[in-house]
């Protein structure tokens, strides 16, 4: 039930702003508004793929994980929808004009090597890919988070001046990275066991 209400909202965002844009309600250049709040929900989306294991560890819930993989395909979906958005109003459908942006857009770059990551992560997100991979598939999958620096960069230059929900994105996505060093993580671990403990102890003691 949780995983069709995620999906329901996930799909009901960029179907609501294409209504908007219908009805010429996104200012002047609904071309970039699109492209940049296509660009916040990859990102956003990624960050909640990231808080799913921390999420996991501290409660000891199995839906959480059971959420990560749809997170991260929607992750790679508002990508796909933002590089769409890129060449269709940025470039006006020319592919061609992308090697030529390059030198002188530097945040297209740091941006396509950040979908670049992500592409793998999708393609290898099913059991067959973790059954082949083995133990290969936990390493290919720690790409995102260099994924992850590379988007709150693409981000900080397509912003530079108005910093403050950048700042917020960058927070987040810290700890969630320091969530997941091996001493954070460990904690995590024995804190969520000590609060599962407890419950039975009080049992065992009335």
């Amino acid at each position: 039930m949780l995983r069709l209400a995620v999906f329901l909202a996930a799909l009901a965002v960029p179907l609501y702003w294409l209504y908007l844009a219908w009805i010429v309600a996104l200012g002047p250049d609904p071309g970039k508004w699109l492209l940049d709040h296509l660009g916040q929900g990859a990102l956003v989306f990624l960050l909640l793929t990231l808080s799913m294991t921390p999420l996991s560890r501290l409660t000891g819930w199995p839906i959480w994980m059971a959420l990560r993989r749809q997170l991260g395909l929607w992750t790679f979906a508002y990508a796909c929808l933002h590089v769409g958005a890129f060449v269709l109003f940025i470039l006006d459908g020319d592919l061609s004009r992308l090697l030529t942006e390059l030198p002188s857009r530097p945040y297209v770059l740091v941006g396509a090597l950040a979908f670049s990551g992500l592409l793998p992560l999708a393609l290898s997100s099913n059991r067959w890919s973790m059954r082949t991979l083995g133990k290969r598939w936990k390493r290919l999958h720690r790409l995102v988070y260099l994924v992850l620096v590379l988007a709150l960069l693409h981000m900080l230059w397509v912003v530079r001046s108005d910093l403050q929900q950048w700042a917020l994105y960058s927070g987040i996505g810290g700890c969630l990275l320091l969530m997941r060093t091996p001493l954070i993580d460990r904690w995590l671990v024995q804190l969520a066991a000590g609060r599962r403990a407890r419950p039975r102890k009080v049992a065992n003691n009335p």
